[in-house]
C-alpha cells in the first residue's frame, strides 16, 4: 500500500487514535492555587540547571480548553494525561488541595464535553519534593505514599475515567534520576537505582491492585520505554553486551510484573537488588494488567565495556554511527517499532498493548505562512504503516497515541526539541498546527 493512500479506515473500528501529555511538560502554574513543588520544580529552578524550567511550560493550566478542541479539531479520539502529584497533595499526603482536584475534574469534563475520551497516567516523574526530603523512591515508605496518593484519585475520579495507566516509563525516571542524575531528583549511584527500582516495581503492581479494587471495571495498564538494542558487531562479547543493555531496558520492569522476576539470567550482578526484599515481594511485584504501552523513539547500538560495573555494556553514540539522527542526537529508526511490538508480544501474559507515546522530534519551517514538517509527516506515515502491519501479523496492538499534541517542555532538554504537531510560540503561547497536525486530521477523516 502506498503511503499517500493510508487510512485509518484499515484499522480496526474499535482501534483508538489518541494524543499522550504529562503534567510538568504542560501544565505550567508551578506554584498555583496551592500546589506544591515537585522534584522537577526543584531541579529546574536551581540556577545550575541550565535549559530552563516549566513554570509556565505550555501553558496548559489556563489553556485546557483550547488544548482538548485541538484534539477534537485534528479528529483524535483519546487524550492522555497525567495528573500532577503536588497539585492534589502540596506535601505528598495529607488534606487535599481543592483547587487542585478541581483542575482534573474540569479537565475531564472537558473531554467528555468534546467526546474525547480520557486516559489518566497517575505517575508522570514529577514526584512531590516533600516526599523526596524522606528519601523519595529510595525510601520503602514510599508504598504508603502512593497508595494514599492513588486511593484518593481512583475515588475521586473512577466514576467518569475508565482508562488508567500506574507508571509512566519507570526505567526513565529511576534510571536517569536516580542512576545518572541527569533527571530529577538528580541522584547517582547503583544503590539509589537499585533501591529506587525495586520499589517502584512495587508501586507498579499496588498501584494497579489499588485502581482494580476502587474501580473494578476500569481498563488498567502501565507504560515501558523501549529500545532496539543491536550489537556492534558479531563478536560474542558485543552480542552478550547487546542481551545485557536490552534486559536492563527493555526486560526489567515489565518481567517482575508477570511473575518472571528480575532479568538476573542475563546481568547476574542485579542479585544485589534483592537487599531491598522484604517476605513476600515476589508476589507483591506481581499485577494482572489488561494492558501494557511500549514507548518507542530510536535504536542503541551496545558494545562490551568494563564501564559500568555489572552491565558491563555501554551505547556507541548515534553521532559516530553515520546514521540519521533527530535534533536530540538520537537514530531515527522507525522500523525498529515492528521489533519492540513482535518483543513484547511474545509474553504470554500480556493481553493488549498500546503504543502510549509514538513520536519524533524535528524542526519545522515556516513556508508561505505555513509551518511545514515534512520529516514528522514521513515518520508517521512509516509508523502507522508498521502498526497496520502488526496487527495483520495478529500482534494484539489496539491503540496509538502519539507525542505530543502541543511542543512543550521536554525535561533536561528544555523547549528546544519540538515533538508536538501543533507548534508553541512559548513567548506568546500561541498555538499553530503543523502541517504533520493537519495530515493527521486527515488520516483520521471518517
Amino acid at each position: 500500500m502506498a503511503f499517500g493512500k493510508l487510512k485509518s479506515k484499515y484499522f480496526p473500528k474499535d482501534f483508538t487514535w489518541g494524543v499522550a501529555t504529562s503534567a510538568y511538560q504542560t501544565e505550567g502554574a508551578w506554584k498555583a492555587d496551592g500546589k506544591g513543588l515537585s522534584i522537577w520544580d526543584e531541579f529546574t529552578n536551581d540556577r545550575k540547571f541550565k535549559n530552563g524550567n516549566g513554570n509556565i511550560a505550555t501553558d496548559f493550566y489556563a489553556q485546557y480548553k483550547e488544548d482538548i478542541q485541538l484534539i477534537k479539531t485534528l479528529n483524535l479520539k483519546a487524550f492522555r494525561f497525567s495528573i500532577s502529584w503536588t497539585r492534589i497533595f502540596p506535601e505528598g499526603v495529607g488534606q487535599p488541595n481543592q483547587a487542585g482536584v478541581d483542575f482534573y475534574h474540569k479537565v475531564i469534563d472537558y473531554c467528555h464535553k468534546k467526546d474525547i475520551e480520557p486516559w489518566i497516567t497517575l505517575y508522570h516523574w514529577d514526584l512531590p519534593m516533600a516526599l523526596e526530603e524522606k528519601g523519595g523512591w529510595t525510601n520503602r515508605e514510599i508504598l504508603d505514599w502512593f497508595s494514599y496518593y492513588v486511593d484518593f484519585c481512583t475515588k475521586e475520579y473512577g466514576s467518569k475515567v475508565k482508562n488508567w495507566i500506574v507508571l509512566n516509563e519507570p526505567m526513565s525516571f529511576v534510571g536517569l534520576g536516580y542512576f545518572m542524575g541527569y533527571h530529577a531528583p538528580g541522584r547517582k549511584g547503583l544503590k539509589d537505582f537499585l533501591s529506587a527500582a525495586h520499589h517502584t516495581t512495587l508501586c507498579q503492581a499496588h498501584g494497579g491492585r489499588i485502581v482494580r479494587r476502587n474501580i473494578p471495571e476500569a481498563y488498567i495498564g502501565t507504560t515501558f520505554s523501549c529500545s532496539v538494542v543491536s550489537p556492534k558487531n558479531f563478536w560474542p562479547r558485543h552480542i552478550k553486551a547487546a542481551r545485557r543493555m536490552d534486559a536492563l531496558l527493555n526486560r526489567f520492569f515489565i518481567e517482575p510484573a508477570l511473575g518472571l522476576g528480575y532479568p538476573t539470567d542475563v546481568i547476574p550482578g542485579l542479585n544485589r537488588i534483592e537487599k531491598y526484599f522484604q517476605a513476600g515481594d515476589e508476589e507483591l511485584l506481581k499485577f494482572d494488567f489488561d494492558f501494557i504501552g511500549i514507548q518507542y523513539y530510536f535504536r542503541i547500538i551496545a558494545q562490551f565495556s568494563l564501564l559500568p560495573p555489572i552491565l558491563f555494556a555501554n551505547e556507541i553514540p548515534a553521532s559516530k554511527r553515520n546514521v540519521k539522527t533527530s535534533p536530540l542526537g538520537m537514530e531515527i529508526y522507525p522500523k525498529g517499532l515492528m521489533k519492540m511490538l513482535k518483543q513484547f508480544n511474545k509474553y504470554k501474559n500480556v493481553k493488549d498493548i498500546y503504543v502510549t507515546e509514538l513520536g519524533v522530534c524535528f524542526d519545522e519551517k515556516l513556508i508561505g505562512g505555513k509551518l511545514e514538517d515534512d520529516n514528522r509527516v514521513k515518520y508517521y506515515k512509516k509508523t502507522f504503516k508498521i502498526c497496520r502491519r502488526a496487527i495483520i501479523k495478529g500482534i494484539r496492538l489496539r491503540g496509538v497515541f502519539l507525542w505530543t499534541l502541543v511542543d512543550n517542555f521536554e525535561w533536561a532538554d528544555g523547549i528546544k526539541p519540538r515533538f508536538g504537531i501543533v507548534y508553541n510560540n512559548f513567548r506568546t503561547q500561541k498555538r499553530t498546527i503543523k502541517k504533520s497536525g493537519y495530515w493527521i486530521q486527515e488520516f483520521l477523516k471518517k
